[in-house]
């Protein structure tokens, strides 16, 4: 194990894109603190983790609760050292109308989705500002931006997110500080939630298609720890809903009143007595990916463009500047030639 490799915490790291970002850590060597509520499945992912090449601490907490938090935060420094980079990604979320939720679920979900990114960061930058140094990633979605029907608990808590990111890295401008902060806004991802999530659904909860590999997700985050990028953008749906909700929201709102419900469901009755994550982990076997590997999208040309936006631009004005060249060269190639007279002549 390299010294000076990165000290790396992840919240929801149990499945999902946190299992999937920590085995892309572990694979650069990263000593990792894994933060999630289940013990036996973070044992799981340490195993994983060793398995690629890095290292873990395992650091059972409920993001919700800014005591374990910060107990957590405190282990992992204790363990590997100064923390570099923070990833919160802890979600929760409940499939329902409006009009059918409750107080305390439109509480946890906020407690859980929004308050856990606060209170991770909070613990992130009591240690990052006293080095003035350290790398911040949350890890949002499309909804921060464009709200959908039967999950808007957690619509409005990545809408939070949105706005706690731009008022705090005003502030980082403003200190002068090196703490980087980073937001990414992911597109419909196969992970084990919508197995877990509570639902009020007629039928199965599903990814609003197209569904993306839990791996594109961990490509973003682990590009976004080694550069210096305000917000990332994954998959065209994600660009598609940004700029359709900036263009024409009203439209918006009547296309997803059309297709949302059906667009979050498939083939099958739902269990209304099947076992939820809202309020305690699910027993069984966490994992990387959900039911979907079938119609996953494991590469996303969106996201490659994005990434090496700079290349695509010395290509696109390498490839004008041909253009224009080619095009000047046989302009003067259909020109008629021009006698010239001479004094004598």
């Amino acid at each position: 194990m390299a010294q000076n490799s990165r000290v790396v915490v992840i919240t929801g790291a149990s499945a999902g894109v946190g299992r999937a970002t920590a085995h892309a850590f572990a694979r650069e060597g990263a000593r990792i603190g894994l933060i999630a509520r289940s013990q036996s499945a973070l044992e799981e992912v340490k195993i994983e983790v060793e398995a690629h090449g890095g290292q873990a601490i395992v650091c059972p907490a409920d993001v919700a609760n800014p005591e374990q938090i910060e107990a957590a935060a405190a282990t992992v420094e204790e363990a590997f050292g100064p923390i570099d980079v923070w990833v919160n990604n802890a979600m929760a979320s409940v499939f329902s109308p409006v009009a059918e939720m409750t107080p305390d679920e439109y509480k946890r979900v906020t407690e859980v989705t929004y308050l856990g990114y606060v209170y991770g960061t909070l613990s992130a930058l009591r240690r990052m500002r006293q080095r003035n140094r350290g790398h911040l990633i949350q890890v949002g979605s499309a909804l921060a931006y464009r709200g959908i029907p039967l999950q808007s608990a957690y619509c409005a808590a990545k809408h939070a997110i949105q706005g706690f990111c731009d008022s705090l890295r005003c502030e980082l401008i403003h200190d002068g500080s090196d703490i980087r902060l980073t937001m990414i806004q992911m597109p419909a991802l196969d992970t084990p939630q919508f197995g877990w999530v509570k639902s009020r659904l007629a039928r199965k909860a599903q990814p609003v298609p197209p569904i993306y590999s839990p791996d594109v997700a961990a490509r973003a985050v682990i590009w976004a720890s080694h550069h210096r990028r305000r917000e990332i953008w994954v998959g065209m749906p994600t660009l598609a809903a940004i700029l359709g909700n900036k263009l024409f929201p009203g439209l918006l709102d009547h296309y997803l009143a059309w297709t949302g419900y059906d667009s979050q469901q498939y083939d099958g009755p739902e269990d209304p007595n099947r076992p939820n994550n809202l309020w305690s982990p699910v027993e069984g076997k966490h994992s990387t990916h959900g039911d979907f590997c079938d119609r996953e999208h494991r590469f996303s040309p969106q996201l490659w463009t994005s990434l090496h936006r700079g290349v695509v631009c010395a290509t696109l004005l390498a490839m004008g500047w041909a253009m224009i060249g080619r095009r000047s060269s046989k302009n003067q190639a259909a020109q008629p030639s021009v006698k010239r007279c001479r004094d004598d002549e």
